[in-house]
């Protein structure tokens, strides 16, 4: 198996390695879901984040699990965010330290984690104070593996217009998730559901709008990114094989030649954007890089996912079990990406500076 690497030197971290390692011995990795959230517990205990010269291992981790399954890498990448979302707001579970009382939640250094942050037509999750504690009611949309993780960090709206985040355990009383709603072929065993919330306490994490507005936001999305990465990188490596049989034509060698350059060029963003966050200089705007990067990452990852199409033909899609869903986990997964909004926002952001 090729091994995602963004090192100067084209090796892998040691610590990417060993969690990559790792992940082949757990069992039915990706679709046995405890077993897949236990090892992904495992790996927060000792993960880099991003940030302070870290940045490449912990993206080499992303990338190198999605290779493997892409499944396992949707369900590491948000409990390696809401660990990093608990560090900057103070909170520590394995080190023991809790700024904000998330104890109260039952949470602690072997907790499971989600992120549900998304937002709906016809949802609304509402949170109150009522003598000092904090309880949640309502509806929260795309709620991955709610089913499953222990614990999730979410925002609620705590007046008409303004959000908050929080940290709830997800096996407490009044935690609803909807059953039988989730019908995708990709992704099929991390569920995005709604889930229902009936005077749920929970336990603020940052104040009023922080959860957007930290630095560590923007950095979140690129992480994700290198989910896409590492998952285009693994369709990729079926192009080789045919590319290099001796019966191999000039289109087979096209068809490889497309897609290792859009992976080279999306590679190459990704370490220029780990480098400008480990050496941060003044005047950076890491949403504008990240949305960049997501629009780079996923540009290279639709061309991969076309060449293979076009290279490889329906066999592999109807006879080949890990290709058929490595290639539909990776087209859902790719709907984080939200196309030319996302695009539009670069070019707003650009005309508002002149150049």
């Amino acid at each position: 198996m090729r091994r995602a690497v963004l090192s100067a030197d084209g090796e892998p971290s040691a610590v990417a390695q060993t969690v990559v390692d790792s992940a082949e011995d757990v069992p039915m990795l990706g679709t046995h879901v405890d077993a897949t959230l236990d090892w992904c517990v495992g790996v927060g205990r000792t993960a880099p984040r991003v940030g302070g010269g870290s940045t490449p291992a912990l993206w080499e981790i992303l990338a190198g699990t999605a290779a493997m399954n892409v499944s396992a890498a949707r369900m590491l990448e948000p409990h390696l965010d809401a660990l990093s979302i608990l560090h900057e707001a103070g909170v520590d579970l394995v080190a023991g330290h809790d700024e904000w009382g998330i104890e109260q939640v039952d949470a602690g250094p072997d907790s499971s984690w989600g992120v549900f942050a998304a937002e709906g037509p016809g949802a609304r999750l509402d949170a109150h104070n009522s003598a000092g504690t904090w309880r949640l009611n309502g509806t929260k949309p795309w709620c991955s593996l709610a089913g499953h993780v222990s614990h999730a960090l979410i925002t609620a709206f705590v007046d008409d217009t303004h959000r908050r985040l929080f940290a709830v355990g997800m096996r407490s009383a009044g935690v609803r998730p909807h059953r039988d709603e989730w019908f995708a072929r990709g992704l099929s065993h991390v569920v995005s559901s709604p889930v229902d919330f009936d005077d749920v306490v929970a336990v603020p994490v940052g104040g009023i709008g922080w959860y957007l507005s930290r630095p560590g936001f923007a950095r979140g999305g690129m992480s994700v990114a290198a989910c896409w990465w590492g998952a285009a990188d693994g369709i990729a490596a079926a192009l080789v094989p045919p590319a290099s049989s001796e019966h191999a034509d000039q289109l087979a060698l096209v068809h490889l030649g497309r897609a290792d350059a859009a992976l080279w060029g999306a590679r190459a963003t990704l370490v220029e954007a780990a480098r400008t966050i480990d050496d941060p200089r003044p005047g950076v705007d890491e949403r504008l890089l990240a949305e960049r990067v997501r629009a780079v990452v996923s540009d290279a990852a639709t061309i991969t996912l076309a060449e293979a199409d076009a290279a490889l033909g329906p066999a592999p899609l109807v006879s080949d079990h890990d290709h058929a869903r490595r290639v539909a986990d990776l087209h859902l997964y790719l709907r984080q990406h939200h196309g030319l909004r996302d695009i539009a926002r670069i070019g707003r952001a650009v005309a508002s500076v002149g150049r």
